[in-house]
């Protein structure tokens, strides 16, 4: 009969994606925060050789995981409803330490300069040492922190951090020292993660508008009417603002000029997945239990993939090939271009947590607990 063995070493020949498709995207090897890079493209520099995956390890926690790992220096960071920070090994997924923080976490971590920032409904944004889990400091907002964080050089040379907050407010502090640089008040929570973007951030609130913040200061320097409120968070490409929202619109914001440049509508249900952007397309799920794919241009739908529960996770585009989760417990990965279903692999529970993708794997959380770790399954020889 013959048997598969996981493809566990680096000398797997790990094909790069065509340069057009990868331009944004984090080196092969790393995943450092929520959708792979600063403008929050979900698109890996990653192309996976073969069409079939297979379990390479689980880790379980005490509380749901919606928190969608990072990974930087072959370690795995990610939250839990536990309460936890938790680093893995990337190979393994053995603990290698745990930070514990007042209440559950849904924040994705930003690795970032040796530290690990990240967000817990306890309201308080943390960094700690990426190596040990030493806390470094805490910066406390008005109210829980849902989305993850983002980063910029600031004026000053050192790196700076973004997030949001359901006090209303997207705060800026010193990667350093925590110390708050400014504070921008919006009209409602902030659920998303805001993005950033030849100095500006970019962000959805529940208050139904689409900020755009020069970094310098913490000013506005746009606010355009996104129609209802966004749960999810803002991708940014080419001067073009793309997320869906919650009257079951998914919009192409043009951020020069502050006008729609299309607006995609299919059926009455609504978008709390991010999308990920290629070249030429958006991919991204929907409530309606399907995964959609539009032309980048003009919103014009190139194909949808039917799953059997809403689509809350964020998709990920590696090479030709997309990976998402479901509320079906299930991780698809389909093909670029045309939707078709490559492989899926049933966990049971919802997966709501969106994949991290480096080299030749696959880390992605569930409701369960539980963070998988995936990788590609090739033939070996036959034995009779």
């Amino acid at each position: 009969m013959g048997r598969w063995v996981i493809l566990t070493v680096a000398a797997v020949v790990i094909g790069l994606v065509p340069a057009q498709l990868c331009a944004d995207a984090p080196p092969p090897n790393s995943w450092p925060m929520f959708r792979g890079s600063q403008a929050l493209l979900g698109v890996a520099d990653v192309r996976f050789p073969v069409t079939t995956f297979g379990p390479l390890w689980n880790f379980k926690t005490q509380g749901p995981v919606k928190s969608s790992p990072a990974i930087e220096g072959r370690r795995v960071f990610f939250g839990s409803g536990d309460g936890n920070l938790y680093a893995l090994d990337l190979n393994t997924g053995k603990k290698l330490w745990a930070f514990k923080t007042e209440a559950p976490i849904e924040s994705s971590p930003l690795v970032l300069n040796d530290r690990v920032f990240i967000g817990s409904t306890d309201a308080n944004l943390y960094a700690v040492n990426a190596a040990t889990g030493k806390f470094e400091w805490k910066y406390q907002t008005g109210d829980k922190i849902i989305g993850s964080p983002n980063w910029f050089k600031a004026p000053t040379g050192g790196p700076a951090i973004v997030i949001g907050s359901y006090d209303y407010s997207l705060h800026c502090l010193d990667a350093a020292t925590g110390k708050s640089n400014w504070v921008y008040e919006s009209g409602n929570y902030i659920n998303g993660s805001p993005a950033v973007f030849q100095g500006q951030t970019v962000f959805g609130g529940c208050d139904a508008m689409l900020h755009v913040i020069s970094l310098a200061d913490g000013k506005q320097a746009k606010e355009v009417r996104g129609g209802a409120y966004i749960a999810g968070s803002v991708a940014v490409k080419n001067q073009l603002a793309l997320f869906g929202h919650m009257e079951n619109e998914f919009q192409c914001i043009d951020l020069e000029k502050g006008t729609n440049v299309w607006t995609y509508k299919d059926r009455l249900f609504p978008y709390y997945s991010s999308p990920a952007i290629t070249q030429d397309r958006v991919i991204f799920g929907g409530r309606d239990k399907r995964l959609h794919c539009v032309n980048l241009k003009d919103g014009q739908p190139i194909w949808r993939f039917m799953t059997r529960g809403k689509v809350e996770s964020s998709p990920v585009v590696a090479g030709d090939k997309v990976i998402v989760g479901s509320d079906d417990g299930r991780i698809y990965v389909v093909a670029l271009k045309d939707g078709k279903e490559l492989w899926s692999y049933e966990i049971g529970q919802p997966v709501q947590s969106s994949p991290a993708v480096v080299e030749n794997k696959i880390v992605i959380g569930c409701d369960d607990g539980a963070v998988y770790a995936f990788a590609p399954l090739v033939a070996a020889s036959k034995k009779q």
